[in-house]
Order: C-alpha cells, then structure tokens, then sequence
C-alpha cells in the first residue's frame, strides 16, 4: 500500500493542526502580555513561546515517538489513572473550558462591537448558531483536511498576513516601561502566561486526530505516520511562531491607542481600528471568526473521539452532546471562564509536560512503570500547591519552596524526582529467587 502523501497533502495536514490551535485563547492573551511587557518584550515574548510553541511541537513529537495515540504514550502509567487524566484533560479543552471560549471570544470580538446596545440574548442566539456550525464541520471525520486544511485555514492565514505585516510596517505607538511581574521577572511571567492557550493540552489530542485524519487518507504504518506527524508539527509551530510574534509586537506598540485596557481582545480590537480605520473591525471579524471556528471544530472532534472510544455512543451522538454543552457553557461571560481555567490548568499543565519529558527519556530509564508513577504524582502534588495559590488559597508556609513566588514550586520537586529515577532499578528476578531460597 502507497505510504507516500502529495505535497499539498502534507501542507493541509500542518495547516490544519495550526487551525486547531490557533484558537481564542492564542489570540487574546498575546496583545495584552505584550502591553505589559512594553521594553521586556524580548524576554516575555521568549518564555510566552516556549509554552506556547514550543510545548506543543515537542509534545506532538512524544506523540510520534511513542506511537501516536494516548495510549501509547501513557502506557506505562496505571490504565486507570491515564484515562481519567484523559478525561479530566477532554473536559478542559472541550466543553468545560476551550471550546465554549471559542465561542465566546468569536462573539465579543468579532460580532458584539456591530451592537450599539449587546445584551445577553444576543450573545445566547449567537453562541447557538456558532457551535451548530462546528458540529456540521466536525460531523465527518474524514473530510477535517479537506475543509479546514486546505479552504478555511488558507483565508485565516492570508487575514493573519495582513494584519501581521500592518503591525510591522505601521506600527500605531512606542514601547512603553514593562508593569507589573513584566518588570521583576519578564520571561518566567511569559512562560506562565503561555499555560492560558492551553496548547500542550490541545497537542495531546490534537496528535491523535492528526494521526486518524493520516488514516482516512491511506497512511496506516508507524514510520510514515510518525513522520508526517511531525511535519504537521513543524508547520503548525512555524505557523503560531509568526503569529505570537506580530501580536505581541502589536501589543508593545498598542499603550497610545489602548491605554488600561483589560484585555487582549479590547487591545486587539482598537489596535485595528486605530490601523484600517471604519473597516478595521470586519478584517478582525474574519480573522477571529475563522481563528475560533477551525479550533472549535477540532475540539469538538477531538473530544467525540474520544468519548466515544469509551462509551456505547457513537462518534456523532458525542459531537451533539459536546457541541450543547460548549453553547451552553459560553453564556457564563468570558471573564468568569478564564478566572475558573486558571487555577485548573495551574494544577494540570506540569502533568502534562512531566509526561511528555518521560516520554523522551523512556528507553534510558531502568524501570519506567516506576518512574512514570512517581514523577506524575510528584508534579501532580507540587503543582496543586501552585493551583492553590492562583485560586487565593493561603499556602503561604509553604513559600520556601524553590519558584513558588512565580507559580512554578513544582519544577524541582519534578526534576528531582526525574533524576533520581534513573537510580532505581528494576528488582532482577534471579536475585528475588534466591532471596525467597
């Protein structure tokens, strides 16, 4: 059987992961981190990319490596405890968090502004019409690189252009002083502030849609598999890189035409305008509309997938079950969904990343069921600590723990941890026979 896909195949696949990504979440944070940031630019823009890219490629990576499905990547954790790491994570990128922000980033940007008067019910008729159109699009599986990879994404990204080369060429103000943690410690603030696009998460369902979308297109050994996995990834990094980058550019330049405000999409929005003038706000329109509605698809898609490979009900039933859900969801306001997010991915991102370092170093630890269990436990402990913190719990007598004054007390312990698995190995039977003799 051909193992071999046509090069505009390979494009659409990678075009496709970036719509996946490229969501609410990439396009709201970024302006404002880089306000914040002002002359700290570099250092924040450089911490911001590390979570926000560079996790997500290396995790597709793991994916690739172990095999490209979940369980093979965690294949040497207790069943129980990945499919409820599993599902805690589908929660999150579907219809508790993710997806209904999609939803609602779409509508507060791309839609409310042509309101004089917004109310709430213009918000509920649109969050409805919104997820009816991701679940039309996420209904057939086998044609998710077909339409997002090779119609919708192409527009998105010629939108992105424009307005990335606008920025650059016409910048609309100065850097201004770096505020806040951007000012103490910039980079380790950016790092932080990349957990929020919530792409790691993403990646370690993303990879596995990828890998089923390989399939219907005739790609079903390892090798090839993993190989143009990665090549997804490549181009979807590439793809983010470039958009971070204008955006946070757009943000350090944005203090003279959105002073105080609150958020990235406000930031974003005046700053077009301030740029195309009256039509400033339709090219927005578009860019966020589609931004949200690829990653709305693929989320939903992702999440059906997977629910379905658990339960009796089919792929379709759970595409209208999640597609619901995310519409119910998105009328809780965007400010009160990202406040809830935060302590959950808090306590959920070093998980992540500690499972996909364990993945790299699998075939050099001497007992890797061992090293699996407690390096996730530790991180896992560690990072609830943090999440206590972010959630305005007092955790303060625990503040002599290495980073916990900038939200990351679990990277030693994990590291720790890491290491001292290679010196615990795995109990030979012959010297157990004698022993027991």
């Amino acid at each position: 059987m051909n193992q071999t896909l046509k090069l505009t195949d390979i494009i659409a696949v990678g075009f496709m992961l970036f719509a996946f990504f490229l969501g609410a979440g990439n396009i709201i944070f970024p302006p404002l981190a880089g306000q914040l940031a002002g002359e700290n630019l570099l250092p924040a823009m450089t911490g911001f990319l590390v979570t926000a890219v560079g996790l997500p490629l290396v995790t597709i990576i793991a994916i690739a490596v172990a095999g490209g499905s979940w369980q093979h990547l965690t294949k040497d954790m207790p069943k129980r405890a990945a499919t409820l790491m599993a599902i805690l994570i589908f929660i999150i990128i579907g219809p508790a968090f993710a997806a209904p922000r999609t939803g609602l980033v779409a509508y507060e940007m791309a839609v409310k502004p042509f309101f004089v008067d917004a109310v709430q019910s213009h918000l509920t008729i649109f969050s409805i019409m919104f997820f009816i159109v991701a679940m039309f699009f996420a209904w057939s599986q086998g044609k998710l690189i077909d339409v997002i990879g090779k119609f919708l994404t192409p527009v998105l990204f010629v939108g992105l252009m424009v307005l990335a080369g606008a920025v650059f060429l016409d910048p609309q103000g100065e850097m201004i002083a770096a505020q806040g943690e951007y000012l103490t410690h910039p980079l380790q603030k950016g790092f932080l502030e990349g957990y929020n696009t919530m792409d790691t998460f993403g990646s370690l369902m993303f990879g596995v849609l990828i890998v089923d979308a390989l399939r219907q297109k005739g790609i079903t050994e390892q090798k090839p598999t993993a190989k143009y996995l990665i090549s997804a990834a490549c181009i979807a990094a590439a793809g983010l890189a470039f958009v971070y980058v204008s955006l946070f550019y757009l943000g350090a330049t944005s203090a003279a035409v959105a002073s105080g405000a609150d958020n990235g999409g406000v930031v974003l929005s005046l700053y077009v305008q301030s740029l195309f003038g009256p039509y400033g706000q339709i090219v927005l329109s578009i860019i966020v509309l589609l931004a949200c509605l690829t990653t709305a698809i693929g989320l939903i898609s992702a999440c059906s997938d997977y629910f379905s490979s658990l339960t009796p009900l089919s792929y379709k039933t759970w595409v209208v079950i999640n597609g619901v859900a995310c519409a119910t969801v998105a009328n809780v306001g965007l400010s009160q969904l990202i406040a809830l997010s935060v302590p959950v991915l808090f306590a959920l991102y070093p998980v992540a990343i500690a499972l996909v370092v364990l993945t790299f170093l699998r075939n050099k630890l001497p007992n890797p069921p061992a090293a699996y269990r407690v390096v996730i436990l530790v991180s896992l402990l560690f990072a609830l600590i943090d999440a206590a913190k972010v959630a305005g719990v007092d955790v303060s007598a625990l503040s002599m723990l290495p980073l916990f004054d900038i939200g990351m007390g679990w990277l030693l312990p994990t590291a720790v941890a890491m290491v001292s698995m290679f010196f615990i190995g795995r109990a030979e039977p012959q010297a157990l026979n004698q022993e027991a003799a």
